[in-house]
């Protein structure tokens, strides 16, 4: 991004800046009163309001102050607020709130400078340079499960929100590519195909079938186990032979995971456990100067404060686990990669095991004791997706649905709704194709994300393709819309961006005008919740709201037509970045 754009932040950050100089001069002998601004509830009140008065009025009150209650307090911030063009007015109600409005014209010259210099210049400022999303993590050799997709989706959008951001972020895919079940697959190998190496083609065909079987031989057959056992801890060893045959699974495995992440658009760097195996006699010799590591059953643990069980770090066996792994990492992330946020993105079901490791983390004073501080760590939990029965979702014969499938189901129910609708007559087939694939991949995403992500969901294709109601595909479709309206108008909007003013002067062109200016906040707050489902009930609110103003206002052939034709285009460069967030692809006609 160039260097003369200056990133504004958001709108509630200006606010909060112009209230801290006047609770600054109002009130001196208090230092660092953090200015309280939110957004107004009921829109008839203001646009925001600062609710500091209540607060300070109990600080001051009793101590010879010359103010009479929390409303005089509330008029010393009015009056010494430093002159702005952003406020029209400001208000006291109630108990000392400070309503705010905004002026028209501000708001407007806002939306100008956004259209003229980029959305960019509207990214959350936040408190962090570096983070790791630790997200999708499938295990080698197995299928890839609907609980992989909301991983890979709500993580894919956490990390684009915080890039969007300014954020450094290291986006990793923390693969299960070691442990027990590489010394049953490979000596499974060995004895099915004795001389796989030789073979030019991979020998094992389908892996989710060969992991199958190897399992059940596993299971079933006492000599074979031991084996199998043995070759891990070759494997482990470094024998060449073994290392060989691991990496050809492992192989194997990426490429099906691939075509998962090249279907969702997602890109991910792969550090799987293997990676942090070298470390972890390091980590643990750390932690065990600390004095965190007790034996316990012939294992070795470490005791957490208000958990019955404790975290096992080495097995009886003398083998290493999943905390051993994920404390290795999370140390390697801080002070080898120095990263001061990171992400996990796992199901609710593996809550208390992170919560484990970051307090053990926390003992070891490789986290700092306070939540808030930074360096910090986060689990960010998800519910179950659940099919039409109330149960997990599975496919007919109750295997896990395989998730290629699903997205390919997705994308052809689209282009079956299309062709229904005729547009085989006046798309190109290459149209046609890449409308279907942008909308029924949005679809699946939207429905993932639009809720609140620790509720489990139910999987319903006919609800996540409605083309009425909150879903990608009403919202895709109102964005072609408005682009379609832009097109008939005939007009250079390049042009208009440069020539032509915004005037918001009727309520619904203000009400529109007022929401897209709070995209940055939403932004933020969904960075520092970690919570997609705030961008998607922003994007419906705001498409809500131009219909409204379309309804109301009239664009094309109006005397005020350029200047709504920009309001039009602001909506669509928001509702565009919105989607970019949410890792879906914009349609521009329908």
């Amino acid at each position: 991004m160039e260097n003369d754009k200056e990133i504004i932040g958001s709108q509630k950050q200006q606010i909060a800046k112009l209230f801290e100089e006047s609770l600054r001069a109002a009130f001196p002998d208090i230092p660092d009163v953090q200015p309280l601004v939110a957004i107004c509830n009921d829109p008839k009140h203001g646009d925001y309001q600062c609710n500091n008065a209540m607060s300070l009025w109990n600080k001051i009150k009793g101590k010879g102050t010359q103010f009479k209650g929390p409303q005089p307090v509330g008029k010393a911030i009015i009056e010494n607020l430093p002159a702005s063009e952003m406020i029209e007015n400001c208000s006291i109600a109630g108990p000392g709130f400070v309503n705010i409005v905004l002026a028209r014209q501000w708001i407007a010259k806002s939306l100008q400078k956004m259209l003229i210099d980029g959305i960019e210049i509207w990214a959350p400022k936040l408190p962090v340079k570096r983070t790791v999303v630790d997200f999708s993590s499938p295990n080698i050799a197995k299928e890839m499960h609907v609980g992989h997709l909301r991983s890979t989706i709500i993580g894919d959008t956490l990390a684009r929100m915080l890039e969007f951001s300014n954020v450094d972020v290291l986006r990793r895919n923390h693969v299960g590519d070691w442990g027990t079940q590489f010394g049953m697959l490979i000596e499974f190998l060995y004895e099915k195909f004795p001389n796989w190496e030789a073979c030019s083609a991979p020998a094992i065909g389908d892996l989710e079938v060969f992991y199958k079987a190897s399992k059940q031989r596993f299971d079933n057959d006492a000599e074979f186990k031991e084996r199998a056992q043995k070759a891990v801890v070759s494997l482990q060893g470094g024998d060449e032979k073994y290392r060989m045959a691991w990496a050809q699974i492992c192989e194997i495995s990426r490429k099906e995971f691939q075509k998962v992440y090249e279907r969702l658009g997602v890109h991910l760097e792969e550090k799987g456990e293997s990676f942090y195996n070298p470390y972890i006699p390091k980590a643990l010799e750390m932690l065990n100067e600390k004095g965190l590591i007790e034996e316990s059953e012939g294992a070795r643990v470490i005791f957490i404060e208000g958990k019955k069980i404790p975290l096992i770090v080495v097995k009886r066996d003398g083998g290493f686990n999943y905390a051993s792994t994920d404390l290795t990492a999370l140390w390697y992330r801080l002070n080898e990669e120095k990263v001061d946020w990171m992400i996990y993105v796992t199901d609710v079901g593996q809550r208390e095991h992170f919560e484990m490791v970051f307090s053990a983390a926390k003992r070891a004073g490789w986290l700092p004791p306070n939540e808030n501080d930074y360096p910090k760590a986060s689990h960010v939990g998800f519910g179950l997706v659940l099919g039409e029965d109330g149960k997990r979702f599975r496919t007919r014969s109750t295997e896990v649905v395989k998730l290629v499938d699903l997205l390919d189901d997705a994308k052809k129910r689209c282009k079956a709704a299309l062709e229904e609708r005729g547009k085989t007559k006046d798309w190109t087939a290459e149209e046609l194709e890449q409308t279907a694939e942008a909308v029924g991949y949005g679809a699946v995403k939207y429905a993932d994300l639009k809720n609140n992500r620790l509720t489990n969901y139910t999987f319903n294709f006919d609800q996540m393709l409605s083309d009425k109601g909150n879903t990608a595909v009403y919202l895709l479709y109102a964005h072609a819309r408005i682009c379609s309206i832009i097109r008939k108008s005939g007009k250079d909007i390049e042009e208009l961006k440069k020539s032509a003013a915004i005037d918001l002067a009727h309520p619904d062109e203000r009400m529109l005008g007022l929401h897209l200016l709070q995209f940055a906040e939403i932004v933020e707050d969904a960075c520092t919740n970690l919570s997609p489902h705030l961008v998607c009930e922003y994007l419906y609110n705001i498409s809500e709201d131009f219909t409204k103003f379309y309804t109301n206002c009239q664009v094309v052939g109006s005397a005020e037509e350029t200047s709504r034709l920009l309001l039009c285009e602001a909506t669509a460069v928001v509702m565009r970045k919105c989607f970019h967030l949410l890792g879906i692809t914009p349609v521009y006609k329908i």
